[in-house]
């Protein structure tokens, strides 16, 4: 047999034998108008590179896939912001090619607050545009000189503008409020912030000498702090079951107010 002849057959049957003996990368997330770059090492046989196909939502990428490094053009599917992605990257065995940017397919906030207010029923709305992916709207309140979450809606994560709303439960007196998004970066993304006047009366609470149970004016909602700092309880209610305490001091944060315990 022509020697050059055997050498093709062998070449191509190394290169058979190494895709049959196959793994896979795959990525889920969303289209954000950038596209993917791979560093693609050589085989571990020493024919050719480790990627050997590439498909996006199951369609077959024309990229140039047989060097070091290459690009994944995403624009080339004529994709919306938003929509959602799947990559495949199949590579042979005992080599591993790597994503060097795969967060540019996940959720960014990118939100846009076009309007918010309370309404006289106690109903947070806001509207937002320009989502670039689903992300989870944070409903934060001002209370005891800190911002503390008391709601969580899911965003559409689509750019047109959307609409949402929340039951708040204001304290007595003035109030804020504001929604916030969290991405990958995990800098929070916030909204203004938003005022609101409550008639409600303002709550106290009794004994301040305790031994089994707080008792509110109304329900409100609360925090409990030891000497140290550390919180011990926190929750919705008319009452607190402080049985279980340590004899000592506590702070307490209700209602609108910073205060002080002692369990006796």
């Amino acid at each position: 047999m022509n020697r050059a002849v055997l050498t093709f057959i062998v070449v191509m049957f190394f290169s058979f034998f190494s895709i049959a003996q196959s793994s896979e990368i795959e990525l889920e997330g969303i289209f954000q108008g950038k596209n993917l770059y791979v560093m693609n090492p050589f085989a571990s046989s020493g024919v050719g590179f480790c990627v050997y196909e590439v498909k996006v939502n199951g369609q077959l990428t024309t990229d140039e896939i047989n060097s070091s490094a290459f690009e994944i053009d995403l624009s080339t599917f004529q994709f919306n912001l938003g929509d959602k992605i799947t990559v495949e990257i199949k590579h042979k065995d005992n080599c591993k090619p790597k994503v060097l940017n795969p967060e540019v397919l996940k959720p960014k906030s990118t939100f846009e607050i076009t309007l918010i207010n309370v309404s006289k029923e106690g109903i947070l709305n806001w509207k937002a545009k320009n989502e670039a992916g689903k992300l989870p709207y944070i409903v934060e309140q001002f209370r005891w000189n800190k911002w503390v979450k008391v709601g969580q809606i899911e965003g559409k994560g689509t750019p047109q503008e959307n609409d949402y709303s929340m039951k708040i439960t204001p304290h007595s007196g003035s109030n804020k409020f504001r929604v916030k998004q969290i991405d990958y970066t995990k800098k929070p993304r916030y909204s203004q912030e938003v005022s609101y006047r409550s008639t409600k009366m303002p709550v106290s609470f009794s004994p301040n000498k305790v031994d089994n149970e707080i008792m509110f004016t109304d329900e409100t909602m609360y925090e409990i702090y030891d000497y140290y700092g550390n919180i011990v309880s926190k929750g919705t209610g008319k009452k607190v079951d402080v049985s279980k305490l340590k004899k000592g001091d506590y702070f307490l944060n209700y209602d609108n107010q910073m205060d002080s315990f002692k369990k006796k």
